[in-house]
């Protein structure tokens, strides 16, 4: 078993990317790009999201994978390291406390994912949008079953985890990715079949771009940024298990395409059902909980086991897509309590864990009885939500380009960059000037939005 004296790698090329693209791929694909698409005019969003994805999620994610590679060593270290301990460090530090703040609340909603695919075996997804609304709102409140799930969610991650790189998050990724796939394609397949399923694709894939305003930019920018996961220490942290024959510039496009493809063929799902009974796709973050329920039930109404497995596949496509992102954040701060602390995996394994109960049983009180588990007038579940996403992923990132693109020793980034000479150079010319200027200018941008001032 692994522990702070032995790290191991990634065995395969394979693994590298179902790993990588499995802790980038989440919630964020499934669960808020269908809506942040819906309200935000369809294609013309996707467009610009690609965009975005291409220009700046790429560059920032090579910068992670730059400083974890070269560093091999957990996210706090390794800038410690490439920064000679001044100030920069801390950005290591932030990514940690960042991944440590997801994890406690995201654990809550994955949790719920579980709950909505045993209600969906159980047969008990049936009712009116009221009753789906009610039913969402006495789980979600309840002080022990949202606990519950929770709970078991972190223990198929704790089990994961203790195994180590290869036998544990290497080899559940080889499992998880593809039935991960498998689902999202019969989810896709039915959900075309749909009367008037076309309205949804046409929606999906024909732009209107008369709809594109500053604030479509910004969403498309900050969707990028939460959907591949940056500035949380997961990309930084799975580099530093990369082998040095490891290409980071195709690994980086790779796992963006695999990340944005799933988030397409996530709208594939959505937008058909949605729109072949009449329901608009852009209902925000109860579009999962409370309005896809109804519409699978009315979209499949008259075939009822249909409806049954497509509820079923639904709810299951979402908690894969949980599981492999909150391994991810799980092992940013089990590699940093095992290197920092001296700790054995299995030791600061059981600690995150631990945390990771702790915490996402007081967020998700906070949503029901603990009223006075508050920060800021938010529940704490609110709270870690907010400030996470518009505080610490794009400092995190801004910080994380301004370090690589102009304190990191040029050396190590060409070697990085180019694989010690074997690549085009000019790839470390366009890169370096994405990084310096371009993606700070960006991430400002999103940073100034979230906070409300642009």
């Amino acid at each position: 078993m692994e522990d702070y004296r032995e790290r191991g790698n990634f065995g395969t090329k394979l693994g590298v990317i179902l790993a990588t693209a499995g802790g980038a791929v989440g919630l964020g694909n499934v669960w808020r790009f269908p809506y942040v698409t819906g309200q935000n005019g369809g294609a013309a969003f996707i467009i610009i999201y690609i965009i975005c994805i291409m220009a700046m999620g790429v560059p920032v994610m090579l910068c992670e994978f730059i400083i974890g590679r070269h560093a091999q060593s957990n996210t706090a270290r390794a800038f410690t390291k490439l920064s000679n301990g001044t100030l920069w460090r801390l950005v290591g530090y932030m990514g940690v406390l960042t991944a440590a703040l997801i994890i406690g609340y995201y654990g809550v909603v994955s949790g719920w994912t579980l709950q909505y695919v045993f209600a969906s075996v159980m047969g008990h997804m049936h009712g009116t949008p009221d009753d789906f609304r009610q039913y969402f709102s006495d789980f979600s409140t309840h002080p022990i079953k949202p606990i519950v799930w929770m709970m078991l969610l972190v223990g198929i991650t704790h089990l994961v985890i203790v195994r180590g790189i290869q036998d544990g998050i290497e080899r559940a990724s080889k499992v998880m990715m593809p039935v991960l796939f498998v689902l999202l394609l019969i989810l896709v397949v039915c959900s075309l079949m749909l009367p008037d399923a076309w309205k949804g694709v046409e929606f999906l894939f024909r732009p209107d771009f008369s709809k594109v305003t500053g604030k479509t930019f910004l969403e498309a920018l900050g969707q990028a940024f939460y959907s591949l996961s940056i500035a949380m220490g997961c990309l930084c942290t799975y580099a530093s298990y990369f082998k040095r024959e490891t290409n980071l510039v195709n690994s980086a496009f790779q796992i963006a395409s695999i990340d944005t493809l799933v988030a397409i063929l996530s709208g594939l799902i959505v937008f058909p059902a949605a729109l072949s009974v009449g329901v608009q796709p852009d209902s925000g973050p109860s579009l999962i909980f409370i309005t896809l329920p109804n519409v699978f039930q009315h979209a499949f109404g008259s075939l009822p086991l249909v409806e049954y497995v497509v509820s079923i596949a639904f709810y299951l496509l979402l908690a894969i897509a949980s599981l492999t992102s909150i391994i991810s954040l799980h092992e940013v701060s089990t590699s940093f309590l095992s290197e920092e602390l001296r700790l054995g995996r299995r030791e600061a394994a059981a600690f995150v864990s631990i945390m990771c109960v702790v915490v996402g049983a007081v967020c998700s009180l906070s949503l029901g009885n603990w009223d006075w588990a508050q920060l800021f007038g938010m529940p704490l579940f609110a709270f870690l939500d907010w400030f996470t996403a518009n505080l610490c992923l794009p400092l995190g990132g801004f910080f994380t380009c301004l370090f690589v693109g102009w304190y990191v020793d040029r050396k190590i980034v060409h070697d990085e960059i180019t694989d010690w000479g074997t690549q085009n150079y000019t790839i470390l010319k366009v890169f370096l000037v994405v990084v310096k200027y371009i993606c700070p200018l960006f991430i400002l941008f999103i940073f100034l939005h979230q906070i409300g001032w642009v």
